[in-house]
């Protein structure tokens, strides 16, 4: 997250890997391959995070109808301690950073014990102001997503951040829907965010489309986030909201495409129109034949193709002048014939 023209792309495994520490490390090799500069993931203690008979979020009904609540969806979903080491490990054997979102305070200090690459923060504790200023004290590098959040929350959740050891910070623009309605996306929020905190600004992204991802790095989002999953058809709360492989993988190309595409904003012509602009444009040349000392007029100079001589912005000053020496008509004029 250190180069501001470069889009850091994390790659949510989320609780996509079921329970299962295989398919969390296959994830990491799929995220990895993609091109992906992190893999994030969900660390937490059931019990610390959702009472006994915490309800379900609609999409979490609409996505997963093997458990009754969230507490025994999320206990189902629960990785040890030594899972995640593994996982660890594999991120660095692939040489992708580890991301992951601690729930809790004691999610929160394995996740250090761990040498986590960076912290990131759901939406759903923005709020929660004594764990924000947890993760922040710790020093390490902090991602936020603002999903169902006002400008004002946003706000309050940086301050205690900056209060709480200040340590290097993005925010994510998100909407916490899954899949999110294109409408409901409000991207315009990205540059509003730039300049309202001056900090490296994002999309976390849970649209089933691309274009949505792709236009708020237009927009000027320099980090993304989007859900993938082995398979789109796995049970499970987030993978109908995910992408599968080589989504992921097309999705980040045309991201690195994308942000080269967008240049610097400084308007000038590339190396590589220099040929179009001879072919294309007009130089200043003579309409028919002419005699040594005779006078430039309209009838008989005018600007056609070539542009390789002078500009035709300069026709008008040049009318009244007269040549050194007889030329043919279609001869592309130069200072050094005119007297």
């Amino acid at each position: 997250m250190t180069d501001p023209d470069r889009v850091y792309f994390i790659a949510e495994a989320g609780v996509n890997h079921n329970g299962e520490i295989e398919k969390a490390l296959a994830l990491v090799d799929i995220a990895a391959d993609a091109g992906a500069d992190a893999v994030k993931f969900q660390t937490f203690d059931t019990a610390a995070l959702a009472t006994v008979n915490a309800p379900k979020a609609a999409y979490q009904e609409r996505n997963d109808s093997r458990h009754k609540n969230q507490f025994d969806m999320l206990k189902a979903l629960e990785l040890s301690r030594g899972d995640w080491e593994r996982i660890v490990a594999r991120c660095a054997e692939k040489g992708v950073a580890f991301l992951s979102t601690p729930f809790d305070f004691g999610s929160a200090d394995l996740l250090e014990a761990l040498g986590v690459n960076a912290y990131k923060v759901s939406s759903g504790d923005l709020t929660f102001h004594q764990l924000l200023a947890h993760i922040a004290a710790k020093g390490r590098p902090m991602v936020i997503s603002t999903g169902m959040a006002t400008m004002g929350e946003v706000e309050e959740a940086v301050d205690v951040i900056e209060r709480s050891g200040n340590p290097p910070l993005a925010i994510l623009h998100c909407v916490s829907d899954y899949p999110c309605a294109p409408e409901d996306c409000n991207l315009n929020v990205i540059p509003i965010m730039r300049a309202m905190f001056g900090r490296p600004i994002g999309w976390s992204d849970h649209t089933d489309a691309e274009v949505t991802g792709l236009a708020s790095v237009a927009l000027g989002g320099r980090l993304i986030e989007k859900h993938f999953t082995l398979d789109r058809n796995l049970p499970g709360p987030d993978h109908k909201a995910s992408l599968e492989p080589d989504a992921l993988a097309g999705f980040i190309a045309n991201i690195r495409t994308l942000e080269k595409a967008l240049g610097d904003g400084r308007k000038r012509p590339t190396a590589a129109e220099k040929n179009t602009a001879a072919l294309a444009r007009r130089s200043i040349v003579l309409l028919a034949d002419i005699e040594a000392g005779e006078t430039l007029t309209a009838a008989n100079c005018g600007a056609l193709r070539p542009g390789t001589g002078l500009p035709p912005r300069m026709l008008d000053s040049l009318l009244g002048l007269k040549v050194r020496k007889a030329m043919a008509a279609g001869t592309v004029l130069s200072l050094a014939d005119l007297g």
